[in-house]
Formats: C-alpha cells, sequence, structure tokens
C-alpha cells in the first residue's frame, strides 16, 4: 500500500517548487477603461494562461469615470494599499502596465513604501516622458468643448485635482507652467527635486520592457476640418488664451501619445516641438534622474516596437514581447511562446490583423484591444 503510494507522493513533492515559486502579476488598465471590460479580462486571463503564473487586474475606484477625474496621487495611494494587502503578492510580483495604467504601475514601484519588491514591469504604450495633448476622445462636441478647456488653463489646479490626464502632460513650450502646476510627472520622473530612493527602486527591476505602438489610425483631413469648426463655434467665444495642445494630423501612429516615443520615454526637447528626441538624448536619460541608463546599461532594458494603433495588441506580440518576462524561471518552457529577440536591442513586427476598434464618445480607441491572428 506504502509503495503504490510512493509515485502520488513524488509527482506532488516535485511539482511543488513550481507551485510555490510562482511569481504573480499585477494589470494596471489605461483611461476610460476598467477591470472588468471585456477587453482587459481577457488580456489579463490570455497572459496569466500562457505564463502559467496568477494575473490580478487592480481596479481604482469604479474603473472608467476615476480613470479620468481622480488625480493620480490618490490612484497612487490606492493602488498601493491594494498592493501591499494582497497576500499572493508579499514574495515579489511583475506589472503590467497598460498605456495611463503606466502611470500608476510606475507610481506604486516608485512611492509605495512598505510594498513587495516588483521583479520585471512591462510597459505597453506608457507615456512615461510626458503627453503633449490630452487623450483625443473625438471629434464630438463634449469631446471639442474638453479639449478648450484643457487649453485654457492644463496646469490649473482645479483641473490638476480633477482631470487625471493633465497630471502627466507636460509642454515642451511651457516649461514654467509644468514644473509650478503639474502635479505628478515631475514627481514620478524625479526632474526637480530629486529622490534617491525612487531612483533606487526603479532601477532595481530586473527587466524593463517599453512597448511602442508605430502604426495607427491616421484621421482623415475631413476630421481634423470637422474638429476645428466645431472648437471655433463652441468654445473660441468662451476662452480667450490658453496653452495650444499639439493637434493631430493625418499620417500620425498612435495616435493617443503624442509622440508616441514618450513610450520609449523619447520626447520633445525643452523649449521646442523637434526635433523628437530618441530616450538617450534625454535629460532624464543622460542624467539618469530615475535609473533609465543605469538599467539599460545593465542590459536590462527591452525596446520593442510592434505594429498597431494605441493598444491594439495582437496575441503573437504579447507572447513574444510580454509572455516571457512572466514565466516563472523554475516552470519547464512553454511550448506556445515565440522566441523573442535580443537583450538591449530594438525589436519590432508586423501585422496585417486588422482588429474591432472600440470607440469612446468620438473616433479615438483608448480601450485594450487584442487582436487574434485567423
Amino acid at each position: 500500500m506504502a509503495l503504490t503510494s510512493l509515485p502520488r507522493f513524488f509527482i506532488i513533492f516535485t511539482l511543488l517548487p513550481l507551485i510555490t515559486h510562482s511569481i504573480p502579476f499585477v494589470v494596471f488598465h489605461g483611461v476610460a477603461d476598467s477591470c472588468t471590460k471585456k477587453g482587459v479580462k481577457h488580456f489579463t486571463e490570455l497572459l496569466s494562461n500562457w505564463s502559467n503564473t496568477q494575473g490580478y487586474c487592480i481596479e481604482i475606484g469604479n474603473g472608467v469615470w476615476d480613470s479620468w477625474f481622480m488625480p493620480f496621487s490618490e490612484q497612487t495611494e490606492i493602488a498601493c494599499e491594494k498592493v501591499k494587502s494582497m497576500s499572493e503578492l508579499r514574495q515579489g510580483y511583475n506589472i503590467v502596465g497598460l498605456s495611463q495604467g503606466n502611470m500608476v504601475g510606475r507610481g506604486v514601484l516608485e512611492f509605495c513604501d512598505g510594498a513587495p519588491p516588483v521583479k520585471n514591469f512591462i510597459s505597453v504604450a506608457g507615456p512615461h516622458a510626458g503627453e503633449a495633448s490630452i487623450p483625443f476622445c473625438g471629434t464630438g462636441v463634449i469631446c471639442i468643448i474638453l479639449d478648450g478647456l484643457v487649453k485654457l488653463a492644463i496646469y490649473s489646479k482645479r483641473l490638476q485635482e480633477h482631470l487625471a490626464p493633465s497630471n502627466y502632460i507636460k509642454i515642451p513650450t511651457d516649461l514654467d507652467g509644468y514644473r509650478e502646476g503639474c502635479t505628478f510627472l515631475p514627481k514620478l520622473n524625479n526632474e526637480f527635486e530629486k529622490n534617491a530612493t525612487y531612483k533606487e527602486r526603479f532601477s532595481s527591476l530586473e527587466k524593463l520592457v517599453l512597448i511602442m505602438f508605430s502604426g495607427g489610425k491616421a484621421f482623415s483631413q475631413a476630421e481634423i476640418v470637422e474638429s476645428e469648426s466645431l472648437y471655433n463655434f463652441y468654445c473660441k467665444p468662451l476662452f480667450f488664451s490658453g496653452t495650444v495642445l499639439s493637434r493631430r494630423t493625418e499620417g500620425d501612429d498612435d495616435s493617443v501619445l503624442v509622440p508616441k516615443e514618450t513610450s520609449w520615454f523619447g520626447y520633445f526637447p525643452d523649449g521646442a516641438w523637434d526635433p523628437i528626441l530618441p530616450a538617450q538624448e534625454t535629460r532624464l536619460y543622460t542624467e539618469d534622474w530615475i535609473g533609465l541608463r543605469t538599467l539599460n546599461e545593465a542590459g536590462k532594458v527591452e525596446f520593442v516596437n510592434v505594429t498597431g494603433g494605441h493598444l491594439d495588441i495582437t496575441d503573437d506580440d504579447m507572447k513574444k514581447y510580454m509572455v516571457p518576462y512572466l514565466v516563472d524561471e523554475d516552470a519547464p518552457e512553454n511550448p506556445t511562446l515565440l522566441e523573442s529577440n535580443s537583450r538591449g536591442q530594438p525589436s519590432s513586427t508586423s501585422s496585417g490583423a486588422m482588429g474591432f476598434v472600440r470607440k469612446l464618445i468620438g473616433q479615438q480607441d483608448l480601450q485594450l484591444n487584442v487582436i487574434r491572428h485567423p
């Protein structure tokens, strides 16, 4: 009897390390999305299944509404407390940030005292170096009026406290206003008042994966004209001055992030709208404000370029550029994974697949969209 039970005991014993050493991951979704939306739920489930690890989407407030209107200082505090309260994360975890969710994820990584350690950080279209325009929500009247309000006073106390994306807007020609009024991004990027702890925590990552989308929906000339006409009719009589945010024109790539290179920490130079600087030429990198240069010189940063509109991610790209950094080191190789590119080199992929595009009020897709190949 004891002999017959021995093989079963042996199997359980040998599998135990795979279970106890599994590192879970958490997902922070983007603006206008929520953990209950089909796209985010499916995305989290796929990553969990393919990596054989447990994934959790951490919701901030009520999801969609608070992603727009809760300031990031509050969003980060909520996320910090949730992370610390989860017993599943106590031995460490990985972060997957989706667009604006990267601001929350990095806030937890850098600011959250007493939190469990973060091993890998996978960023999907994150506005890390800033954003030169509020995420475009369409050509409807509501969006045009909202854009007018933003142009009026992006760094005012009222907008900073009640419009979340304003917390990471960085107008390159209004750096004085940015320094005095922007309440989150300067702290996150350790830009003005340096904090050694923030840099130490960021540079402690084992791997940082930065995914940028290089092809998306181009707005037609008719849409641009319609947008300008509505703005002139509804908003110009109300507003007399204000910061002029950049306008997306036909041919843009990721039409949510301006510039798209912010996904790689690239950005406009101080005081000008051109040229767009690669990350390695920005002050954030050369002066190593948060430890990005330290990570990259250690071979711990992956710069990945994929084809698609903002957050239009293919399952193949997920397997190739995300899953390898979620897989348990002690687990056997997952046969569904594709071979990833060499460490430290920009990667690229292309796909002819067309996915269903979700829309918020107007024309722009701000929610996650996983595209399956036929």
